[in-house]
């Protein structure tokens, strides 16, 4: 059963915003297109209503998506230094002598190349509930890496 949905504030607004914009706008302004396409005559042949129908489909589907997101959200901020590791924390670790810097996010906003990693995925979950100076192992599929936590911010 999955859990609750960690989001930070800022992607709560934007998640919001994206629905209104769907059912105010979106959804509104692609039915006219459907109708204007039903005016056209033969639908099995009509690529404007295929296209419409599609766009509709997926406007929908992304409403359903944002609405159970909403529905079970927990409203994380970044909070400034701590003693362990959390969903919100900045972390700076070592490894292979390499510093590299990790936010923990929840799932929905995870972006590893721009260092947001999940709280669910193997190295975010690794991290949780430790602190300063300790000693992580995280074990992907691929190898076994050791991080040294050497600053929570």
């Amino acid at each position: 059963m999955p859990g609750p949905n960690y989001l930070s504030a800022a992607r709560l607004q934007e998640l919001k915003d994206e629905l209104k914009e769907l059912k105010t706008v979106g959804i509104p302004k692609i039915a006219q297109q459907i109708d204007d396409a039903k005016q056209n005559g033969d639908l099995s042949e009509n690529a404007e209503y295929s296209d419409a129908k599609e766009r509709m489909a997926f406007a929908h589907g992304r409403v359903a998506v944002i609405e159970h997101l909403l529905s079970d959200t927990i409203i994380v901020e970044e909070k400034s230094k701590g003693s362990e590791v959390h969903v919100g924390s900045t972390i700076v670790v070592e490894t292979a002598g390499e510093k590299r810097t990790y936010s923990i996010v929840g799932s929905n906003e995870a972006d590893p190349t721009a260092g947001k990693i999940s709280n669910e995925s193997p190295l975010g979950e690794s991290f949780l509930g430790h602190a300063v100076g300790d000693t992580v192992e995280v074990t992907t599929p691929v190898k076994t890496t050791t991080f040294k936590i050497l600053e929570i911010k």
